[in-house]
């Protein structure tokens, strides 16, 4: 027997009809795979007094639930027997802490639920959104129970919380009722990341806020946003309002941005790409460009033996770190072309001797460069943020070395005299993975990149393929904090918003599912597409 569920989706984007099935699931006695492979169990889940068990009593009326479908695939499931749970009107979600009141808002109003703030009572139908245990110490860990009828979602943090109810609105979307029996759920990598270039193509305000609910769902946790390039500088600015091109978001429309962004707790993480890739700031200040000993001007690069330089770009890291309120930053610092000649000392005498004056005779070129770097990360730092660097602005030696805590953006071994993660990782270094051969979506597809596949990511990649299609060693995984998956905007009319939306629809769920489990997916790609397409 079905019914038809009609639910208004939250924030105002839409009505969904979902529908919804009584009971269902597998055949008596069998269990499902997690999507990394381990069998679930039927065995006991001890809750708090007052609060639902995990396991209820058996039954003959219902067969063994059915495993979720959701993406990313949950770790753990552990069935029961019983109705499962499915939304009906008049029904509420209530919390044990005022904290989860965001929590249990949105999914109440994705639900069609009425939201009843903080009860200690017990009622039929109730969601139940509680803060602490749940998960251990894994702030992102959250355990959903379905039993009686009721859900109750907990976990040591808000952002677990948050995941379980994306778990549920999935569990309802995708087949109408959330089996009965407990999930138990938590990421692989703390890092689940979407990085967007709106400095070569703008991006509208509802494109974006479009993108951070699609992610939050997808439980991703950061969106970077590269908003500074040669092509132009793409957010209002009130120190240097002379370098910001004339379209460009807000302040007011980046603070709506990471306001929803915090709201489904993902992190803004703001890149002002520096010492190269500054052509629109040069543009304001072409006494600040670069130039060789011939006089020639080097594209996108700051002289970086000025003060003038490192004065302005300071003045923007600090103006913006009031605006990105987030823990994280990202400095940039790849392509620096004084770095790309055969002898950058002869070719750029003033960088040279601006070298030797701060790092004594032996001072070089690179060496300056990755003073550039740490000085930066010292003026983040200062607002209490972590830093993040691309692989390309870190230089075999030097005798001055990036500080230690600056994390390795990981995106190409192609670059001149790039070095392999191993290098990095053996350093002791926290590494990110933007592997360009597997989540690079460069509109124009230019030089040798081609459009990312979903297929592709979901059965070649895992979090330690940093670099071409090698993983490194499994003593590393530790190291490896998470990744990205980029869209950047070499040529800004190939696609449309609308395109590009699509063109990384699937690319995205497939990164996620194997951020959130490196493991052997249980689905296949043809059924994985087809969950994604149910799911919507």
């Amino acid at each position: 027997m079905t019914a038809a569920f009609v639910g208004t989706v939250a924030l105002g984007t839409g009505v969904g009809v979902w529908a919804s099935s009584d009971g269902g699931g597998e055949p008596e006695g069998s269990a499902r795979q997690s999507s990394s492979g381990r069998i679930a169990g039927t065995g006991a889940d001890p809750e708090k007094p007052g609060t639902p068990s995990a396991s209820p009593s058996p039954s003959r009326s219902y067969p063994l639930s059915r495993t979720p479908r959701t993406i990313p695939a949950v770790r753990s499931h552990t069935p029961a027997r019983g109705p499962g749970w499915k939304p009906r009107h008049g029904e509420r979600v209530v919390v044990n802490d005022a904290e989860l009141a965001d929590e249990g808002r949105l999914i109440a109003g994705e639900l069609g639920l009425s939201y009843a703030g903080q009860k200690n009572d017990v009622r039929a139908g109730d969601v139940r959104l509680v803060l602490g245990g749940g998960g251990g110490g894994n702030q992102e860990s959250y355990t959903m129970t379905v039993r009686d009828g009721r859900v109750d979602i907990r976990g040591p943090g808000e952002a677990g919380v948050f995941y379980g109810t994306r778990t549920l609105k999935q569990e309802v979307h995708g087949g109408g009722t959330a089996p009965e029996g407990v999930v138990r759920d938590q990421p692989a990598k703390p890092v689940r990341g979407f990085m967007l270039d709106i400095a070569r193509k703008p991006f509208t305000e509802s494109w974006i806020e479009d993108r951070i609910r699609e992610l939050g769902d997808l439980k991703y946790n950061e969106l970077g946003l590269h908003f500074s390039d040669d092509q132009a500088f793409r957010i209002e600015s009130s120190s240097h309002p002379e370098i910001v091109s004339p379209d460009h978001l807000t302040k007011a429309q980046v603070g709506r941005i990471v306001a929803l962004a915090e709201s489904r707790h993902i992190t803004v993480v703001p890149e002002i790409d520096s010492p190269g890739h500054l052509g629109a700031v040069i543009a304001a200040h072409p006494d600040l460009q670069l130039r060789n000993v011939n006089g020639v001007a080097t594209r996108g690069a700051v002289d970086i033996s000025k003060p003038a330089s490192a004065q302005i770009v300071d003045d923007l890291l600090n103006e913006y770190a009031g605006l990105f309120t987030g823990d994280q930053w990202h400095l940039g610092g790849d392509e620096y072309q004084a770095l790309t000649v055969r002898d950058p000392q002869a070719s750029y005498p003033q960088l040279a001797a601006a070298a030797r004056q701060r790092f004594g005779s032996g001072g070089t070129v690179a060496d300056l460069a990755t003073g550039w770097l740490n000085d930066r990360a010292a003026t983040v730092r200062a607002h209490d943020r972590t830093v993040r660097a691309w692989n390309d602005g870190f230089f075999r030696g030097t005798s001055v070395q990036p500080d230690q805590d600056i994390r390795v953006a990981y995106w190409t071994g192609k670059e001149i005299g790039a070095r392999p993660p191993a290098e990095y990782l053996a350093a002791g270094r926290k590494v990110l993975n933007y592997n360009d051969e597997f989540l690079y979506y460069v509109l124009g597809q230019p030089q040798t990149f081609v459009y990312p596949t979903g297929q592709r990511i979901y059965e070649q990649w895992t979090p330690r393929v940093l670099r071409g299609t090698t993983a490194v060693p499994a003593r590393y995984d530790g190291q490896i904090l998470g990744g990205s998956f980029a869209v950047w905007c070499d040529f800004p009319h190939a696609q449309t918003e609308a395109q590009v939306a699509a063109g990384i629809r699937m690319p995205l769920r497939a990164t996620v599912q194997k951020l959130w489990d490196p493991g052997k997916p249980a689905l296949s790609w043809a059924d994985f597409r087809k969950l994604a397409d149910r799911l919507g």
